[in-house]
């Protein structure tokens, strides 16, 4: 029958080498380290691409009419390609180990004794024929579709409308059925998640601090993290652990997403609580952008509490209840909506202040708060009364001033630690360093990017499909391994996959810690009697703490 020939059509001997060497290419060392199982997977989804894009071009080849093969050259090439495959794939199962070893030695991380070759083989071979099969069967329906209309149609219009027309009915079951309920499914969870009230967080009782009975904002609507933000401030004992002079309570306030119905009207609270607790009368001033759960990196803001002796106060509104990847897939005009709301709320209310009585005012967000943040920053509107800077963190490869920077970098300057004009304006660290060189003296905003040369979120680009990324080319970020290699395609699977994980190794991928978050607050603010010895001090200090989560 005419619909199963897409199971017979399903053998190419050129598509089953582009497959397996899309699968070695897939084992080869990335950004972050992957077990067996993932790499596994990883390796069996680039198989299938590459063996369907083979497939799509013999396929371009027969709708044009163009000469196939002849049937005896088609069976020696079948054989060549089973020999060519098999010595591919048995080389990458074989490098696999040693692969994977060389991104855990760029993190300092022990090998692997083993990289489970006959594990990737059994696990990648059954997904890559799963995801063969369910191809073959959106092909069957096509032809199926193809049959009918070829009743009615010219045989090309026919091919050409039944692929548009699967396409769309796959493309509606996978959006209808499955994506929009499990963004249901997910919001409704991390909302209950949100809503849960830890029996080991108290709520204040002091009046000048939000949350308290007192307070503007109801404790209950705070949601998870913005309890935990305002409840485990620094107290005044531990900032006392290293400042020695007169020290004072840091003042939080947040604002949760059930608060009100509005961004703008979240941005109101936000700012009448900040003039109810004292906020605008402390030395600096705070507006942080959380990432997509409302969380914020205690690494981050304690660390500048700790630096200015308390003499700080941070405003932020949680605009999202799901993780950062799914709110920006879900509802990625939110977080934007919101941001830009409450700087507006502050800046406005700051810049009717005299000026000798006002603090200085920065921003600072994390991954998709700094994203967000970028987004929302009127640079241009605010240079007849700027503030005093902003220090964003593991910044998405797409946020407006970092892609910015990356892009028209210095050209002596590497794309994972670029240097900007003459640095009087923006400058660039990682873990490693990057804040001292030739530049020229701050002017009146500063800007700082904290970026890890090993996060993939920063990194990650579509055009690494086609084209090595900039940041591969020497010299290198020191916790990226000189084996790997640029691979079409592949590379960029790769770096989405890698972005899943860019959490699991502390100081490496996207787990920014709060030493390096010193680092780049000292450079912004430039706290008073400020030193190597301080900064080491601290250091030690939040080393002791332990890891954010």
């Amino acid at each position: 029958m005419a619909p199963f020939k897409a199971f017979r059509d399903g053998w190419s001997p050129f598509g089953f080498v582009v497959a397996v060497s899309f699968f070695g290419a897939a084992l080869t060392p990335s950004l972050m380290p992957r077990d067996p199982l993932v790499q596994s997977i990883l390796a069996a989804v680039a198989a299938s691409l590459g063996y369907e894009a083979a497939l799509l071009m013999r396929s371009l080849w027969r709708y044009l009419e163009l000469p196939d093969c002849p049937t005896a050259l088609n069976r020696w090439c079948s054989t060549a390609a089973l020999l060519t495959g098999g010595v591919i794939l048995l080389y990458s199962l074989l490098k696999a180990g040693s692969w994977q070893n060389a991104t855990r030695a760029a993190m300092e991380l022990p090998p692997l004794e083993t990289g489970a070759p006959v594990f990737i083989f059994l696990v990648g071979a059954f997904a890559s024929f799963a995801l063969w099969v369910c191809f073959r069967l959106a092909g069957m329906l096509r032809r199926v579709v193809a049959v009918q209309l070829d009743r009615v149609l010219p045989r090309r219009v026919g091919v050409v409308l039944s692929v548009g027309l699967v396409g769309w009915v796959v493309w509606a079951v996978v959006d209808g059925a499955l994506v929009r309920n499990f963004f249901k499914a997910a919001d409704a969870s991390f909302l209950a998640a949100d809503k849960l009230i830890e029996a080991d967080i108290a709520q204040p009782k002091e009046d000048r601090k939000t949350g308290s009975p007192a307070s503007l904002v109801k404790w209950e609507e705070m949601g998870r993290w913005g309890r935990h933000f305002v409840a485990t401030a620094p107290t005044i004992e531990q900032i006392s652990e290293f400042q020695h002079g007169r020290v004072i309570e840091p003042i939080r306030v947040y604002v949760g997403r059930r608060a009100a119905d509005t961004p703008e009207e979240r941005a109101q609270i936000a700012l009448k609580e900040l003039i109810r607790v004292g906020g605008f009368e402390r030395s600096v001033l705070i507006v942080m952008v959380p990432v997509g759960t409302g969380w914020m990196d205690p690494g981050a803001h304690d660390t500048l509490d700790f630096m200015l002796a308390g003499d700080v106060a941070t405003v932020s509104v949680q605009y999202s209840y799901l993780t950062s990847m799914l709110a920006l897939l879900a509802h990625p005009d939110y977080g934007v909506d919101q941001s830009r709301a409450l700087f507006n709320a502050i800046y406005d209310h700051w810049t009717d202040m005299p000026k000798e009585d006002r603090p200085d005012l920065y921003v600072h967000g994390l991954s998709q708060g700094a994203f967000n943040s970028q987004a929302t920053l009127p640079l241009l509107d605010m240079l007849g009364d700027p503030i005093q800077g902003a220090m964003w963190a593991g910044s998405p490869f797409f946020s407006r001033y970092w892609s910015e920077v990356r892009d028209r970098r210095n050209e002596d300057s590497p794309a994972w630690r670029p240097t900007f004009g003459n640095g009087s304006l923006v400058r660039v660290l990682d873990q490693y360093g990057g804040l001292d060189g030739n530049f020229a003296p701050w002017g009146p905003i500063r800007a700082v990017f904290l970026n890890y040369g090993s996060d993939p979120i920063v990194n990650f680009t579509f055009d690494s499909a086609i084209k090595p990324p900039a940041w591969m080319n020497e010299p290198r970020a020191p916790d990226v391994t000189d084996k790997l290699s640029w691979f079409p395609v592949v590379t960029m699977l790769q770096l989405a996959l890698d972005s899943m994980f860019a959490l699991d190794v502390e100081r490496f991928g996207h787990y920014y810690v709060a030493p390096d978050y010193i680092d780049a607050w000292a450079a912004l603010v430039e706290p008073e009697g400020w030193s190597k010895a301080r900064a080491d001090e601290l250091k030690a200090i939040f080393s002791r703490r332990g890891p954010a989560f």
